[in-house]
């Protein structure tokens, strides 16, 4: 045999690639990977209140305190719902306030703590923490803890309120 030569090498290259790459593309396509699971939805919603003398009957799976304070919110509605302010809340309201609520483990209210008072209102605050501690205990965060979680409370002249994390929006 002789030796080929440099033409007849790439030749036989080119047409040997070409060949695979033909033979590849027959192939069948390889499986999909199965998708990952997707993370399941937002923690399931708490209803209605059920308290506790050594702690809460209910709990939340909230994986954060932002997330805690949609069960936070909804027990306080449950517990108050004659004195949630129905629809879209008035341009001007008489108060406005943020607070910090620190729940323990067991859902029981272990300190409040205001970031924005409304000073004018004293009573309003006064109302606020009462209504608050009244509403203890609250859903247990299992999840994370203990808890310190923020919500804004929207007070309108008459005494009804929303909560800033299920408000109805404001005109």
């Amino acid at each position: 045999m002789s030796e080929p030569t440099p033409r007849r090498f790439w030749l036989m290259a080119l047409l040997s690639a070409g060949i695979g790459a033909i033979v590849s593309a027959c192939k069948s396509a390889p499986e999909p990977a199965a998708a990952p699971e997707p993370e399941p939805a937002a923690p399931p919603t708490v209803v209605g209140p059920i308290s506790g003398p050594a702690g809460s009957a209910r709990q939340s799976a909230a994986p954060t305190a932002r997330a805690y304070r949609e069960s936070g919110a909804t027990h306080l509605y449950g517990l108050n719902a004659d004195r949630i302010y129905k629809g879209r809340m008035p341009p001007l309201l008489y108060a406005v306030g943020v607070i910090n609520v620190e729940i323990n483990q067991v859902g029981i209210v272990t300190r409040l703590d205001w970031m924005r008072a409304p000073r004018h209102a004293p009573e309003v605050v006064a109302e606020i923490e009462r209504t608050i501690k009244a509403a203890s205990p609250f859903p247990a965060p299992v999840r994370i803890g203990k808890v310190v979680y923020t919500d804004t409370w929207l007070w309108h002249k008459s005494g009804k309120f929303q909560l800033d994390t299920l408000t109805e929006g404001q005109n």
